[in-house]
Formats: structure tokens, sequence, C-alpha cells
């Protein structure tokens, strides 16, 4: 990836457009929506492929960003993120949910990333 200065943050070409980055929200994505971002979808996409694979397919992820804390007084740093995952089911079942959000966890790139500097929570819900 190429970035380039602008008037008002940053900006790449990517496949499927351009991506403004920009610490003003009214410029572009702000660098930790970005970051938020990653670990959300990185975090359904591995939560989708763990239940196609147990045969227990979702038939909709949705996914919500409950709380982001940040440190004002450490360079307003992430430290916390609360995924709640809103799941909508065939066969899956709530006993089967701690062992497969473990998996997830463990499997979203991502979520390693940082694991040792941002406290992610992951908590879901099935609707209908």
């Amino acid at each position: 990836m190429k970035f380039e200065m602008t008037e008002n943050g940053f900006e790449t070409e990517t496949s499927f457009g351009k991506l403004q980055i920009s610490a003003n929200d009214e410029y572009g994505f702000r660098p930790y929506q970005l970051l938020v971002s990653s670990i959300a979808v990185c975090s359904g996409g591995v939560l989708r492929k763990i239940l196609e694979r147990k045969r227990m397919p979702a038939k909709h992820i949705g996914i919500e960003v409950k709380e982001v804390v940040r440190n004002e007084e450490i360079a307003n740093r992430v430290e916390k993120i609360h995924l709640h995952f809103l799941i909508e089911r065939e066969v899956i079942e709530d006993s089967q949910m701690e062992k497969i959000l473990h998996l997830t966890s463990k499997n979203c790139s991502m979520l390693q990333s940082v694991v040792d500097s941002i406290e992610v929570v992951e908590t879901y819900e099935f609707i209908s």
C-alpha cells in the first residue's frame, strides 16, 4: 500500500476505490475506526468460517461495536473494544458458543495482532 498526504489527511488507492484517512472525521475514516473495523470484521469472518465448518452456518451475522475505551493520557490509545455479535441461526446451540468464540479469537489475525495491548470482549445474542 502507498499513502499520499492530502490537505486533510492521507489517502490510498485500493481495488475498491480511494480510502481517505484523517484525524478529522469530516474528511475520512479516523485511524482508530479502521483499527476497530479491522478487528470486528476479521472476527466476524472467522466466526462465519468456524460455523460453516461445524455445519452450523449462520443465516446472518451482524456486529455491533458496543464500546471502545481510549486512554487520553497515553496518546488516546485504544485499550478496550467490545464486539457484540448478532447471529441469526438455524442449528447453533448456546452450549457451543463459548468454544466457538474462543476459536474465533484464537484464529482472527487482527485480534491476535493486538492481543497483548487491547482488551477485546466478545459477546453474542441469537436473533430471529
